[in-house]
């Protein structure tokens, strides 16, 4: 049974799509490693990065060429500063080099990147790089499975870097339920698990470290104003709605949430908190900005956004505690989805992006409010179910329109889902969340190819570039 732990689910990195971004740059990290551990770097003259299926054909809108380069260089995309990236590509194509581990291997981006239409068998999200010599030729392939998960040809996709026993080995929500039988929280569960992983202190760290990179990237999309690159000319909505809520202007951030609980909050009022804290971690993430995938960078938007919405409307006394189960169950509800179908909408459409997004948001939101564990699982479901189906047609292959707005949309669902799950009572429910996921699953399997994230339907094509 693979073991997947919060923080393989919750990871931070850089925008666009985790996908097509981050998984591609991690792939690149691995090659150049394994160039440099075989003692072949010095020896390379050439390297050739072949991208095919969806990172294809929506590749240089979901910046996965860029990736591909700084991946090259060993740069991690979970330290480096999103400001040094422009200072790395301008590098490389002013010199026509890559510098890896203090060797320039020439690499001319027009020559040494290449776009194939056709898929590879394995997974839509394939990809080989190459590196050669005088008397080498050192190749391997590369899968990215959504969420930031990378797989190379040959290994199985369901072994994670987590080999260690853990207490409650979890791949089914019946199973979950299940232990909690004992009468611990879902949270205790995932909690008791992590201590298995990791030390105590380090999990407290973890958690307190994705938080503040959320907070952070909410933050600057409320205060960052003008339009997204990429050439839609898409124009930034958060700061204007911030502004309009009156939210506080000076602050600085480490006093920015208690100076947003302050803040009387009417009805229409709070979906359009909600709205602008979803847009905006989106539209930083649509800038090549740091975020958290949760599951997936395109679907970031919506933990935080129902996060802040507990923190700040339901509860005002809230701290660390309940931050900290929110995150254990989005987690453990997200690994979940990953086991039982997918989390890649090249495989599932957006269904596979925002109503997993949306089924972790709405089952920690409910736990925090007093659900019971089935009441949990429940509100997951109901926040699946009600995005079965979902497309995944960006225009241009940019992660924009639709996306930016589906995070708003789904972090609301979210909150609906679990007030509807608080007042159900989990035995008088006809589906579960286990149907609900084999059904997500089967879905994507009927779902047509140019509906998952290739920019070949929907509203990819209906809406020309023209008309934007």
């Amino acid at each position: 049974m693979a073991i997947i732990s919060v923080f393989d689910m919750l990871k931070i990195g850089i925008g666009p799509s985790s996908s097509h971004t981050l998984g591609p740059w991690k792939a690149a990290n691995r090659f150049s490693n394994e160039l440099i551990n075989n003692k072949l770097i010095a020896k390379t003259t050439n390297i050739k990065v072949e991208l095919f299926g969806s990172l294809s054909l929506t590749g240089k809108g979901h910046a996965t060429d860029i990736a591909c380069m700084i991946g090259l260089t060993t740069e991690k995309p979970e330290e480096i500063l999103p400001e040094k990236m422009e200072e790395i590509l301008q590098k490389i194509e002013a010199e026509n080099h890559i510098l890896i581990a203090g060797n320039r291997i020439p690499f001319l981006k027009n020559r040494d990147i290449v776009f194939h239409k056709e898929f590879l068998p394995f997974h839509p999200n394939g990809m080989k790089i190459t590196a050669s010599g005088t008397d080498f030729m050192f190749t391997k392939t590369y899968y990215s499975l959504g969420g930031g998960f990378v797989t190379e040809e040959g290994e199985d996709p369901e072994k994670t870097e987590n080999q260690t026993a853990i207490p409650y080995p979890i791949q089914t929500a019946a199973e979950l339920l299940e232990y909690c039988k004992t009468g611990k929280l879902i949270s205790e569960i995932v909690w008791e698990n992590e201590l298995s992983l990791h030390t105590e202190p380090e999990v407290r760290q973890k958690i307190a470290k994705i938080w503040l990179t959320m907070q952070e990237c909410m933050y600057l999309g409320c205060h960052t104003a003008g339009h997204l690159p990429g050439g839609l000319n898409v124009k930034r909505r958060a700061a204007d709605i911030y502004k309009k809520l009156n939210g506080p202007a000076d602050s600085p951030i480490a006093e920015w949430l208690t100076g947003l609980r302050k803040t009387e909050v009417k009805f229409r009022e709070i979906l359009q908190w909600v709205s602008c804290f979803a847009l905006s971690v989106n539209e930083v993430n649509a800038s090549l900005g740091r975020v958290v995938t949760a599951p997936t960078n395109g679907s970031a938007g919506v933990i935080p956004a129902v996060l802040m919405y507990y923190l700040m409307i339901e509860n005002h006394d809230a701290a660390e505690d309940e931050i900290r189960r929110f995150m254990l169950v989005a987690g453990e509800i997200g690994s979940i989805f990953k086991k039982g179908a997918t989390i890649s909408a090249a495989m599932g459409g957006c269904q596979a992006e925002i109503g997993v997004s949306a089924a972790m948001a709405a089952g920690a939101l409910c736990e925090l409010q007093g659900g019971t564990p089935g009441q949990v699982l429940v509100a997951a479901e109901i926040a699946m179910e009600h995005h079965l189906g979902l497309t995944c047609d960006p225009i241009a292959g940019l992660v924009q329109v639709p996306c930016i707005e589906r995070n708003a949309m789904g972090a609301i669902k979210a909150i609906n889902a679990a007030e509807l799950a608080l007042n159900t009572n989990p035995d008088d429910t006809k589906v579960s969340l286990d149907h609900v996921i084999a059904t997500m699953w089967k879905t994507a399997l009927d779902m047509n190819q140019k509906y998952k994230e290739t920019s070949q339907g929907g509203l990819a094509v209906t809406v020309n570039n023209s008309d934007c």
